[in-house]
């Protein structure tokens, strides 16, 4: 059986970038999708985490981007994919406390540089990729279920 076909359910949303004063919602919307499901409380905070993570980076960096959400029986996975500025250099930009953040942002509580570092900590599974000039891409998966032996 192809993973395809063992999706449960799947969302999208959109995210205006620079836009702080809706930062946040999607990844609200995420954790009541997520707790309506009944899933495990840690598996909804560790989604939680990771969507705000990437939402706010999405709002602060890029032009736009889009959150998907997509429910297995095994997993929950998050896609955040971004038209932006690209990371030129991913080992630098995954190091706690690294940040790009401009003044502005920082004034906003934003811009700590620990977005990225918590994604990977909260995630069972984490991938990134990104072109300058182009954007950026990132894959987080967490299992619902502990993994078999």
């Amino acid at each position: 059986m192809c993973a395809a076909e063992n999706i449960l359910e799947k969302h999208s949303f959109d995210i205006e970038g620079g836009n702080f004063s809706n930062a946040g919602t999607v990844s609200t919307k995420i954790k009541s999708i997520l707790k309506q499901k009944n899933l495990p409380d840690d598996v909804v905070r560790r989604s939680a985490i990771v969507c705000y993570e990437a939402e706010i980076n999405i709002v602060s960096y890029a032009k736009k981007g889009v959150i998907s959400l997509t429910i297995r029986p095994n997993s929950v996975q998050i896609e955040a994919d971004d038209e932006g500025p690209g990371i030129p250099n991913i080992e630098l930009a995954m190091q706690q406390g690294y940040s790009t953040a401009n003044q502005q942002i920082r004034e906003m509580g934003f811009g700590a540089g620990m977005g990225l570092h918590n994604i990977k900590t909260y995630s069972d599974i984490f991938d990134i990729s990104s072109e300058v000039d182009k954007g950026t891409f990132l894959k987080m998966t967490i299992h619902t279920q502990p993994a078999k032996d």
